[in-house]
């Protein structure tokens, strides 16, 4: 490494975020990028670890410590080529990865990780801004045709490794722009989708169609699929979890991804069905406590909401990293978000009872109980209610965030597929029963992080390249990709 003494000299530096009032007046990103040279001191944290567990944390193995030298001494492009050899899509992983790599990161052992993900987005920002980037079509084509249904992450990735493979692909997309979860599931604050565009180009560009407004099953027939050679399903783990609890159905209990898809496609002037979801003078109450909870503090706050407040089953993790889960696994620990500091009221080891609705059936009130967890060796976890501990929470609007049970099967009837035990897409090596279909990302593995789906769409483009080709060039998981890319 450049600067052996990095780690030591240096401290963890990342960026500010801008003042709340300010970042709440509209739906733009708000963090303040730190200067070049703060950045190379960054990179010079890492450690030259003999074993560099970052790379195991990484779904996509990427090469860190190499890029993060790089940085250090300044070689922007070199860093870039290197991150672009196991990620296709940085920009996206930079900003909205959990940073599995950090927490793997042995300098955490004794100081705060190396800032691997704002390394990695700062990377790719260069790259855009110097025109590093630019379109690399293939030099020959195989003549064999690949159909990649949904264009989220897992959908971009088949279809960029497949490209570079030389068949000609054809990304089939059910909504009116590219981009699935990317571009409807994640708030613009978070994202903003002009990052999503600028890539959308270059793949275009490198040879890519792209069919929106296609819904594969419902206004494109299945049976037009049969002239591809092969097809790589990639649509997701779409299917919201509800609630059994009377009053589910009252006029004020929203889907989270229902809202959030309403909010951005209300910010580009898209056409969306049904009424719109407005958290404006509302007391919300948002159910769940994941990521997908937190973009709705987030966007109920700056609709203009009242009060939000979130309610988690689980109980609150701790603010340090828990015994439960050593380093350099995943830590059960607090995760306070952006959206939260920007005002929420957080509640644990609360159930809901009731949604309380009036004689129009619109909700007013929710009704919980506090629970607590009984854990009894080789039983599943037991949830007892506190007696006494009843509660009425007026509200107007409440959201639920308690993720998906898995994908649409209307794509697995039609084709017919085979579904595993949690009704994913089943496969073997990302093949479906039906030797030319492949599948890849949460509509595989179920719900999970965008660093895996652009994994499982790598994975998938390679095992479909072989089963066209007999044999293939694209990269293993790790390993460096074709360059310049």
């Amino acid at each position: 490494m450049g600067k052996n003494t990095g780690f030591i000299e240096f401290e963890r530096t990342d960026e500010k975020n801008k003042a709340v009032k300010e970042r709440l007046s509209n739906y733009k990103e708000f963090t303040i990028p730190l200067p070049e040279e703060e950045l190379k001191k960054q990179g010079s944290r890492c450690m030259d670890c003999g074993i560099p567990f970052c790379h195991s944390g990484c779904p996509l193995g990427n090469l860190i410590p190499d890029f993060n030298d790089l940085i250090y001494k300044g070689e922007w492009k070199k860093a870039l080529e290197i991150l672009h050899s196991t990620n296709n899509f940085p920009e996206f992983t930079g900003r909205l990865c959990p940073a599995p790599c950090e927490k793997a990161c042995v300098l955490g052992l004794i100081e705060d990780p190396v800032s691997i993900e704002n390394i990695e987005k700062n990377i790719v920002e260069k790259g855009f801004e110097e025109g590093w980037i630019i379109a690399h079509p293939p030099k020959e084509r195989t003549g064999k045709t690949v159909a990649v249904v949904g264009s989220g992450p897992a959908g971009l990735a088949a279809a960029q490794q497949l490209n570079r493979a030389g068949h000609l692909v054809t990304v089939f997309e059910r909504d009116d722009e590219i981009g699935g979860l990317l571009r409807y599931g994640i708030p613009n604050f978070k994202m903003e989708k002009g990052i999503i565009d600028r890539r959308i180009a270059i793949l275009e560009e490198e040879g890519i169609s792209f069919q929106t407004n296609t819904h594969i099953g419902e206004n494109y027939a299945v049976e037009k699929l049969e002239d591809f050679d092969a097809m790589v399903l990639c649509g997701g783990a779409t299917k919201a979890r509800s609630l059994p609890t009377k009053g589910i159905d009252a006029k004020g209990v929203e889907q989270a991804m229902d809202f959030l898809t309403q909010q951005t496609k209300t910010l580009f002037g898209s056409k969306f069905e049904g009424e719109m979801i407005s958290a404006k003078g509302k007391d919300v109450i948002v159910i769940g406590g994941g990521d997908t909870g937190s973009d709705c503090v987030g966007t109920s706050n700056r609709q203009g909401a009242t009060s939000v407040t979130n309610f988690e089953i689980m109980p609150k993790p701790p603010i340090g990293r828990s015994e439960t889960t050593p380093w350099p696994f995943w830590p059960l620990q607090l995760k306070t978000s952006s959206s939260h500091e920007e005002g929420c009221d957080r509640n644990w080891l609360i159930n809901t009872k009731e949604f309380v609705t009036n004689d129009k059936n619109e909700l007013i009130a929710l009704k919980t109980v506090e629970v607590k967890w009984k854990l009894t060796p080789g039983k599943r976890p037991e949830l007892i209610e506190k007696p006494g501990t009843e509660k009425t929470w007026p509200c107007d609007l409440v959201l639920l965030a308690l993720g998906f049970t898995g994908p649409e099967n209307t794509l697995s009837s039609q084709l017919g597929l085979e579904l595993d035990a949690r009704t994913n897409y089943k496969a073997s090596n990302y093949q479906t029963n039906v030797p030319n279909i492949f599948t890849a990302g949460d509509m595989r593995r179920g719900q999970s992080l965008i660093v895996w789906a652009i994994n499982e769409g790598r994975e998938a483009a390679r095992e479909a390249d072989i089963f066209l080709m007999g044999s293939s060039n694209l990269p293993i998981k790790g390993q460096g990709d074709l360059p310049g890319v």
